[in-house]
């Protein structure tokens, strides 16, 4: 039976829209944020708080695996032993589901920085100064699997758009899909933090909902912040498109990583910053 206390992805609220001289009082829709706190667990380590991120409900469970992948916790396709919501007797109805648990069956890749404030919507990976920080010590350039051709990269922001219904009843949250190099989509998620939503797409892959390769590009709604190129290089994807442009941070660690970098991708233009051998013709 569902809970009446969990969240969705948007709460219904009263409105006044004024249009110049008229006045209109209507229902309206509003993205919905709650915080969520990851708690990490494995073989002789009790479930201890990793992070507390502010979040649109829905996909917490790939959302919370996404996340540990990026920061180093998770190899790639290494799937957890679970993820639950917590069933911690201490916790009030309403943070039922905003605590989720990640059991591991080994000691994690790289242990996680613990974080005991709370991270805002639009941050990523907070406390990573250095762009070392983002690399293992093994980790290699992606390498160059394929190529895209140009009509495929001017189309896919409206292919996400598309897949974006919270998007259309909201006009406030943003998005990031997982398409093959022949366009067809592999996965999108929705939330109001533009690095939620790439956790959330990465997390599906871990939990073995989806599968894909260095041979994928990353659309996202947004700018192309520090953070998501360190969630891409975690997740070994080769291509990350944006409507928005890169900063100087992300240029510089695609540019290491082996990643092609696509900012301001509106009607037939965009930009390419970095790796343009993985596009056809330029």
């Amino acid at each position: 039976m569902s809970d009446a206390r969990r969240p969705g992805p948007t709460v219904r609220r009263s409105v006044v829209e004024v249009d110049g001289a008229e006045v209109l009082r209507r229902p309206d829709f509003v993205v919905t944020e709650e915080p969520m706190e990851i708690r990490l667990a494995w073989p002789g380590h009790a479930a201890t708080r990793v992070a507390v991120t502010m979040r649109t409900p829905g996909a917490d469970f790939e959302l919370a695996a996404g996340f540990l992948l990026a920061e180093g916790s998770l190899a790639i396709g290494q799937r957890p032993r679970s993820v639950a919501y917590c069933l911690d007797r201490a916790l009030s109805r309403d943070q039922r589901y905003n605590v989720v648990t990640v059991e591991l069956d080994r000691v994690p890749e790289r242990h996680p920085s613990s974080r005991t404030t709370t991270m805002s919507s639009a941050c990523g990976v907070c406390g990573t100064e250095s762009l070392d920080g983002v690399f293992s010590p093994d980790a290699s350039p992606v390498p160059v699997a394929g190529s895209v051709g140009s009509d495929l990269i001017v189309a896919l922001p409206q292919a996400l758009r598309e897949r974006q219904p919270v998007f259309g009843r909201t006009g406030s949250i943003h998005a990031s899909g997982v398409f093959g190099f022949d366009g067809s989509l592999v996965v999108s998620r929705e939330d109001i933090g533009r690095h939620n939503t790439v956790d959330k797409v990465l997390g599906a892959r871990q939990l073995g909902t989806v599968e894909f390769g260095s041979d994928a590009v990353l659309c996202v709604s947004g700018r192309i912040g520090f953070d998501i190129v360190t969630k891409a290089v975690a997740g070994r994807v080769g291509v990350v498109v944006a409507v928005g442009g890169p900063s100087s941070l992300a240029v510089e660690l695609a540019e290491r990583s082996g990643i092609t970098l696509c900012g301001f991708t509106r009607g037939t233009r965009y930009v390419v910053y970095t790796h343009p051998e993985r596009i056809r013709g330029v």
